[in-house]
């Protein structure tokens, strides 16, 4: 903001300044030719989203308790699993039959790669706008196996893919993983 201000001043004194007329070119000479740029803007990143989560071990999600993920997604959790990711492993909450009920995946490191993963998981050209308070900014829609929820904020991302197909359940879970870490 107060570059665009200090940029309409400079602009404004330069236009008070120059006057309003333009140069007058000499008789017999030639006007100049327009400048133009031709160095192009760079239009996407090289940023690349994480790889996607495997389940590792049979543990305790150390950000989420079965019993609120119960609660948050409809279902009973008969099994929990995590990846061996770092700093944070990604959770698997299973049900009945050792079906996979929900996914939640937390991505601490670069930026773009946390905007990628988010965009990977919840395409921008596709997904409906999600946001949370603090500045957690992504995409959620349903998807054929169920619902995903993603957002991220600065170089943090959290992702929650569940197999129920209201989105609103993943945003409750992707609520609580963001507070139970401090992110």
């Amino acid at each position: 903001m107060r570059n665009a201000a200090w940029c309409i001043g400079v602009l404004a004194a330069a236009v008070t300044l120059g006057g309003c007329s333009s140069p007058q070119l000499a008789a017999g000479t030639a006007e100049p030719a327009p400048t133009t740029s031709s160095k192009a803007v760079p239009t996407s990143t090289s940023a690349v989203a994480p790889a996607d989560p495997v389940p590792a071990s049979t543990a305790q999600c150390p950000y989420l308790s079965s019993t609120f993920v119960e609660d948050a997604n409809g279902e009973k959790v008969t099994k929990v699993m995590v990846s061996a990711d770092k700093p944070h492993p990604a959770c698997f909450f299973y049900s009945f039959g050792n079906d996979k009920q929900m996914t939640v995946q937390v991505y601490v490191g670069d930026a773009g790669s946390a905007t990628a993963l988010v965009n990977k998981a919840a395409p921008i050209d596709t997904s409906d706008k999600a946001e949370l308070p603090g500045g957690w900014a992504g995409g959620s829609e349903a998807t054929g196996s169920g619902a995903v929820y993603a957002v991220s904020k600065a170089g943090s991302a959290v992702v929650v893919s569940t197999d129920q197909k209201q989105t609103i359940k993943a945003k409750q879970v992707a609520k609580q993983a963001i507070a139970a870490l401090g992110l």
